[in-house]
Formats: C-alpha cells, structure tokens, sequence
C-alpha cells in the first residue's frame, strides 16, 4: 500500500501582528492608569497616608523607627506637618476640677487614671500637709542615679497631665532621693540629682504639655523629706521618688515686690513709731 505523503503546513506570516496588537493594548492601558493617576484627589492621599501611619503606630510597628513627622499631600508634593497630640482631659467636664479646689474629687480622678501604675506600685496617692500627693517611685521612672524618664513612663505623665491641664490647680514637683551619698559623673550630691529630677519634668510639662509656667514649681529636697526609714533596700526604694503635689488655686491675687515692700514699710512704721521731731533752740 501506497503511504500518504503528509502535505506541509501553510506559512503564516501575519503571526506577530498577535504579539504587536498584546503589545499595543498593555501600552494603552498603562497610559490609562498615568492619566487616572494624575487625577487623584490629592488630599485624599493624604488622609488615606496618615490612617495608614496612625494605624501602624497604634500597632506598635513604629515605636522604634523615626521620630519624622507624618506628611500630607499638598500641589502634589509630600509636605511634613507637625504634629500635636493633646492629652486625654477626664477632667474637662467636670466643674469641681476646673475651679481647682476639691483635692478629694481630683483625688477620685487621679486614682481611675493611674489605677494600672497604682496596682504596680509605680505610683502612690496620699494628702500631704500642702496638698494631694502623686508619688512616682524611681523603679518606674528613673534609673537609680539618673534624672532622665524612661520611655516606658510617659503613657502615666499623659494620664497626669490630661487631668491636671484643663484645672486651675498649681503643682509643684519635688524630687527625693534616699539617705546613701552619691557621686558620679552627673551629680556630686543628692541634692544635684533631687533638683534635677524636679527640674527636669517641669521642663517636660511645659515643652511637652504646654502647661502655663505660672502654675509650676521645682524644689530638691535630697534624702531629708523621707517617708519611710533608710533601714532596708525596700525602704530606701520609696525614698526615691519624685512627688507631684497638687495646691488649690489661691483667691488672693499675687502682689507685685513693690506692693509687698510698701506693705512691709507700714506695718514697720505701725510697730516702731517715728522718733518725735526736734525743735532746735534759737540761739541768743
């Protein structure tokens, strides 16, 4: 039997006109998607950045990456914007506060918002003899010998400030230390470290929460305003601490150093009477 020969296949020519015409719709789309780009709202770009950056940072992914502020689209262009975070203020409806008066309401307050570093013994509530009390213990907050916050404080100093802000209440931040001698690089004395531990959160209420100077006040105190003997480790421990005393707001207007000195000048001259003028005796 005769074998069939195979007839060879016809040549198409016209095959790249397939790859050209795959060619020609990808360029087209990629056109298509410049085009729309060039389109977008850009202040929605930057409101979709910064939830982007705000729901990262609330995850924690950003707390050791760069202290660079958040940015917004503006004419096109990445523009960096500060950034101004407000304290919680759980005291901002509450009219007892505000007056800055009632240290048994602030009290009240103070304790719901520290209650986690309450429980920890990081922090500690009492009346003291001027007004209330907020102890900060160094184990919480310094390193022992040190005047620089730890990071891992500041989620309380913005509890505090957020209740203490919106008040009248002035605040004097004093600083302790226990009775053992200190010497190093920074400090020669307790004195040095206690003055500068106070000084130095005053300096961040002011920076960080913008709290009126007027309302503020430093003081060191060293190891001579103990509240607990210096027998023990333990005790030494509660020494060391920085305290935020809370005073009511005074009703009486501050007098300037003029007024004072006239003040002082008439009850000097109530007290002590003028010596009687002397006649001089005419001459013959």
């Amino acid at each position: 039997m005769r074998r069939r020969r195979r007839q060879k296949g016809h040549a198409n020519h016209e095959r790249w006109l397939v790859s050209y015409a795959d060619f020609i719709t990808l360029l087209f789309a990629v056109f298509v998607v410049m085009y729309a780009s060039s389109k977008v709202d850009n202040r929605k770009i930057g409101e979709l950045s910064q939830a982007i950056h705000d729901g990262f940072k609330n995850l924690g992914v950003f707390q050791s990456a760069s202290k660079s502020p958040p940015f917004q689209i503006v004419d096109g262009k990445s523009v960096a914007v500060k950034q101004i975070i407000e304290p919680p203020s759980p005291a901002s409806a509450n009219p007892a506060l505000e007056e800055g008066q009632d240290t048994s309401e602030l009290r009240r307050v103070l304790g719901q918002a520290l209650s986690e570093e309450i429980d920890r013994r990081e922090a500690q509530l009492w009346d003291g003899p001027d007004g209330l009390v907020l102890s900060f213990s160094e184990i919480g907050f310094y390193d022992q010998g040190s005047d620089v916050l730890k990071e891992t404080s500041r989620g309380a100093l913005d509890k505090l400030a957020g209740v203490l802000k919106p008040t009248k209440f002035r605040v004097r931040i004093e600083g302790h230390t226990d009775n053992i001698p200190i010497h190093n690089e920074r400090f020669a004395s307790n004195w040095e470290l206690s003055t500068a531990r106070a000084t130095g959160m005053v300096r961040i209420f002011l920076e960080r929460y913008g709290f009126p100077p007027a309302r503020l006040a430093a003081a060191g105190y060293a190891e001579f305003h103990p509240v607990a003997p210096n027998a023990t480790a333990e005790e030494r421990g509660q020494n060391r601490r920085v305290d935020i005393v809370m005073l009511a707001a005074s009703k009486t207007p501050l007098k300037s150093v003029n007024a004072a000195a006239s003040d002082t000048k008439a009850l000097r001259n109530a007290i002590i009477p003028a010596p009687p003028a002397v006649t001089p005796t005419p001459q013959p």
